[in-house]
């Protein structure tokens, strides 16, 4: 199996996984949410750009920073800022 096909259907279902807890988790605040989601979007670019381990790791850590940052914009009507 090639391994972009490998990476993207080990890092759909965490994307997927993702998403929801960003969106569903009444506990989270905007920041945490945008941090969730940012890391999840960025790991699985990253892994797919990359075609490894190495850019996973690199673009979760930086889509979980651009999360945090973004986060507070996106989830507006987040009453937990």
């Amino acid at each position: 199996m090639h391994l972009r096909t490998r990476m993207t259907r080990l890092l759909a279902p965490t994307l997927a996984f993702s998403l929801l807890l960003a969106g569903c988790g009444g506990g989270l605040s905007a920041r945490e949410k945008g941090a969730i989601a940012g890391g999840g979007i960025g790991a699985a670019t990253g892994a797919i750009i990359g075609g490894d381990a190495t850019g996973a790791v690199v673009g979760g850590a930086v889509g979980a920073a651009g999360g945090v940052l973004v986060g507070p914009s996106i989830f507006k009507d987040d009453p937990k800022k």
